[in-house]
């Protein structure tokens, strides 16, 4: 379950108020994040869990292609996939393949769907779940996401993304038992899009 939230981490934290941060608001950040379309981009994820004295360094590719798919493939420690298409979950690791329907598991469903939401930029969607808020200014903002559902709110308590103008840089995760994550998100290479 905590690589299943760790993904839903990996591929996006918000308050609801009118967000105007100097002449930038949300509805401008999201129509700036739909423009992006598809893409391929190196990520480095470091879990601090509560579990464990260090915390655990993960890094591979994150995979968008609009408008409902995500895949993350992490290359260290562990050769693992997990993609969200749709409705299901398949995750890949050590030649098993496990699909499940996002249905089945609402809150977990409502953390992928945000990532995608945010990626795709659809605000209406993103606020079913969760209570926006921007800060920041378009060269430098953090958009912040709080889970509205009781259910969601025992999974996570929020979720940060920070950014420059149409591209996320990072996302923060805190979930409610303690644990967090810190994911970054490398710059796409011009000849990397998804196809």
């Amino acid at each position: 379950m905590r690589a299943f939230v760790s993904f839903c981490f990996a591929c996006l934290a918000l308050f609801v108020v009118p967000a105007h941060a100097a002449g930038w608001d949300i509805d401008q950040l999201m129509q700036r994040l739909a423009a992006n379309g598809a893409g391929r981009v190196h990520f480095t994820e470091t879990r601090h869990l509560v579990l464990l004295d260090q915390p655990l360094v993960i890094s591979g590719e994150l995979v968008y292609v609009p408008p409902n798919r995500l895949e993350r493939h992490s290359q260290t420690p562990v050769v693992e996939t997990m993609i969200f298409d749709g409705s299901q979950l398949i995750l890949t690791r050590e030649g098993k393949t496990h699909t499940l329907s996002v249905r089945d598991y609402p809150a977990a469903g409502a953390l992928i769907g945000a990532i995608r939401a945010t990626l795709a930029g659809e605000r209406h969607t993103l606020e079913r779940d969760y209570a926006l808020s921007l800060s920041g200014a378009r060269a430098q903002w953090k958009l912040s996401l709080l889970p509205s559902d009781p259910a969601l709110a025992q999974i996570v308590l929020r979720i940060q993304v920070s950014g420059s103008d149409g591209r996320i840089e990072r996302i923060d995760i805190l979930q409610a038992d303690g644990d967090r994550s810190e994911l970054r998100i490398d710059a796409p290479a011009p000849d990397t899009a998804a196809k």
